[in-house]
């Protein structure tokens, strides 16, 4: 992942917010690398990551994949169908075009990171400046760990490119090797 953040997306209203979000629905927005990861291994993340048999309680929880060209949406609507067959059941998951994408407000962004008075004060001194800290690959791969995402052999890999202090890297290392008992 190159980075992340959430916002809204896939409505009318100009300039949504959490509490004026009109028709919008709730998302996240990913900027990856390719050569990396793909987008079919995008999906299996979005797939696993939540239930889209029931339908959702309001717009601003829908179950929405966004795509941005012919070829994700072939592989988007291509994976909704395998996951039909695979459980027998219809899925409320709308495959659209994307749309303008309104970042959500400061709080909301590495909603994970946040909760963590020991991680946020490295990266608050890395990034002073909150726009910074919301566009940092480094504080999105950490928000991942932290919401139990990505291995301990993935982490081990790239923990010299997080810019965390050798007490918060072993802090996090404990962390994610917790997760995988």
């Amino acid at each position: 992942m190159v980075r992340t953040r959430v916002g809204y997306a896939g409505g009318t209203t100009e300039n949504p917010t959490y509490y004026h979000l009109g028709d919008h629905t709730e998302t996240v927005q990913i900027e990856y690398d390719p050569t990396q990861v793909s987008y079919q291994e995008l999906l299996d993340v979005f797939w696993a990551g939540h239930d889209p048999t029931r339908p959702a309680a309001s717009r601003q929880y829908a179950s929405i994949i966004f795509y941005h060209n012919e070829e994700q949406r072939r592989l988007a609507q291509e994976s909704k169908e395998r996951q039909e067959a695979r459980c027998g059941c219809r899925l409320y998951t709308e495959i659209v075009p994307a749309t303008e994408f309104y970042q959500a407000e400061d709080y909301h962004q590495k909603y994970r990171l946040q909760q963590s008075s020991e991680f946020m004060s490295e990266f608050k001194a890395i990034y002073p400046d909150n726009s910074d800290f919301v566009n940092s690959t480094a504080a999105a791969r950490v928000n991942g760990y932290l919401g139990g995402y990505g291995t301990l052999a993935d982490l081990q890999a790239e923990i010299d490119g997080l810019d965390l202090s050798p007490a918060a890297r072993q802090r996090l290392l404990d962390m994610v090797s917790r997760h995988e008992q």
